[in-house]
């Protein structure tokens, strides 16, 4: 009988090993593996007192019976686990190659339209009207119109032979049947999702029970689908790429396919509807749009937040708002309003900062302090009103956040010294855990925790010069305040940042003083008070946190196409 070693000192669990005394195995169940036929296993273990044969206080003995058994049974487990992946591997390989016999089968169908049918009328996935008539399922004797639509394969689900796919084009979807010599092509086989599609087919109305977008789906009679529309498969599969459980971090460096997804594309559709309905108010109320420049010379919210650039051997800025220059359409054009992107180069990464934001902003001439809460507040509720009047955006609306109402007016009025002091009342501390003062920078936590609380709209109004912008107006009755404006939503905080305007020279002269800026470089900005200057306030609003407010988001970053903030500029 031979003889096998194991020694867990010196010896190797290596397939090369011979399990010789001088090339021992290390461990029992190692050995048993390597030669399960009748041997021998001595392991080397402590030897006796008076023990002959030992050496460096160790001596060869048999393993013991219970170590040896254990040893055999995990050898019998093994072998039948080996017998059953062998035996599946072999079934996988027969149903590889009977799938590749389908597959090669299904290549040879060759799908032709049918001249006998009717020309499809092409339309999108959510168009309805007297155009399309359905097949219904109580006469048999109707025809449904036959239909040409284009898209992309947003689900996909075979039930025996047929297929059922759900088709995307960013308009809206349509369920798509595609059944029996159509589902068996080698396209339809092989069919993945986002691939496009071309389909020809008859409208039919959805049988009882069933559920389908507008009531209605396709049964397919013809198909195309060129080699480059197909989607890639496999590990490259968008549902391998992007799911659920994917970090953060990779999602944006995805945003390209994060974007397909039904939640991303509503908050773009819904954002669309929210630019346009801003252009429809604005022009409701005769106040013109104006483009101003992206590249400038000047600040308008603080050197610290300036992105600087060398334009021709001169500095240069990404400009940090359009307010400067609408004013200077004031004299010429009357109230003028803007939707360009604003850049601040601030370091921050809270849920609510973007480096590159779109700004909705207007300039109001000849205008009190309530005139401009009163136009702010117009706005941004009929803005509202006239989004939710749209039956397919409200839709997209009420699936992002169900509970969304529209707020009511007025608009809930408090000063910064009220503020202050309910901040002081509620216990809620400064960034340095001190009770709040006068003069205090009101930090974005106690301010949202403000907002959430009292859980409405909040004018935020009249704070101190000193934490303002140079051009803004003091409030007449006290110098020490402007006649200035946050709008505070619930669960984002400021959407809206507004103010009456320095209107006379002199003062405007003495603010750049104060701020240590030179007015020279902003001559054409000053020349406003010098040629017929005029009482005139605006506002600018961050289209994205009124977007994450409405669409009920967590972050901005979620509410543009490609969010830019410190350390991410790509894709």
């Amino acid at each position: 009988m031979a003889s096998i070693y194991i020694d867990e000192d010196v010896g190797k669990d290596e397939p090369g090993q011979l399990g010789s005394e001088t090339s021992p195995f290390k461990t029992l169940q190692f050995a048993y593996l390597q030669r399960p036929a009748e041997a021998q296993y001595l392991v080397r273990s402590p030897a006796a007192e008076g023990d002959a044969d030992a050496v460096d206080g160790k001596v060869w003995k048999p393993a013991a019976k219970s170590a040896l058994k254990k040893v055999v049974n995990y050898y019998e487990q093994q072998k039948k686990k080996a017998a059953r992946e062998q035996e599946l591997a072999a079934k996988r390989k027969q149903e590889e190659e009977e799938r590749n016999a389908i597959l090669l089968k299904a290549k040879e169908i060759v799908l032709e339209d049918d001249a006998s049918l009717p020309a499809p009328v092409k339309i999108k996935l959510d168009e309805v009207g007297d155009h399309i008539k359905l097949r219904t399922l109580d006469d048999p004797e109707s025809k449904g119109t036959r239909v040409r639509v284009v898209g992309r394969v947003h689900r996909e689900r075979k039930q025996k032979d047929v297929l059922f796919v759900t088709l995307r084009d960013g308009y809206g979807f349509m369920q798509v049947v595609i059944s029996g010599k159509l589902a068996k092509t080698y396209e339809a086989l092989t069919l993945t999702r986002e691939t496009s599609m071309e389909i020809y087919g008859e409208m039919r109305q959805v049988p009882a029970g069933a559920r389908a977008p507008l009531d209605r789906e396709l049964h397919a009679d013809f198909y195309k689908i060129p080699s480059y529309w197909r989607a890639a498969g496999g590990d490259e599969a968008i549902t391998n790429r992007v799911t659920a459980d994917t970090d953060r971090s990779t999602l944006l460096n995805l945003r390209h396919l994060t974007l397909r997804g039904e939640g991303a594309s509503s908050i773009m559709i819904v954002r669309d509807a929210v630019e346009g309905a801003f252009s429809q108010a604005f022009r409701e109320l005769r106040i013109r749009k104006v483009s101003p420049p992206a590249l400038v010379q000047t600040q308008v919210e603080g050197g610290a937040t300036l992105f600087k650039f060398d334009y021709y051997g001169a500095d240069a800025y990404l400009t940090q708002s359009s307010q400067l220059y609408l004013e200077t359409c004031l004299p010429s054009m009357g109230d003028v309003y803007c939707i360009e992107k604003s850049f601040r180069a601030e370091k921050s990464l809270t849920r609510r900062h973007l480096s590159e934001f779109t700004h909705v902003e207007a300039e109001l001439d000849f205008i009190t302090f309530d005139d401009l809460l009163a136009n702010i507040e117009h706005m941004m509720c009929r803005v509202l009103e006239i989004v939710m009047s749209d039956p397919v955006i409200a839709a997209h609306i009420k699936t992002l956040n169900p509970d969304f109402t529209l707020p009511q007016r007025p608009f809930m009025r408090m000063k910064y010294s009220d503020a202050i002091q309910w901040l002081i009342d509620h216990n809620i501390e400064n960034e340095e855990g001190q009770p709040h003062s006068f003069g205090d920078d009101i930090a974005e936590a106690a301010e949202r925790k403000m907002t959430d609380i009292i859980g409405k709209p909040i004018f935020l109004t009249h704070f101190p010069a000193h934490i303002k912008a140079f051009y803004m107006q003091r409030d007449p009755n006290d110098d020490r305040v402007t006649e200035s404006v946050d709008c505070l939503m619930p669960g984002v905080g400021e959407i809206v940042g507004g103010s009456m305007r320095l209107d006379d020279y002199d003062a405007l002269m003495a603010a750049f003083k104060r701020e240590a800026l030179d007015p020279s470089t902003y001559y054409w900005y000053t020349d406003q008070r010098k040629y017929g200057s005029s009482p005139h306030g605006g506002w600018g609003l961050g289209l994205e946190r009124f977007l994450a407010w409405l669409c009920n988001q967590h972050t901005v970053r979620d509410c543009c196409l490609y969010p830019r903030f410190m350390g991410r500029c790509a894709p």
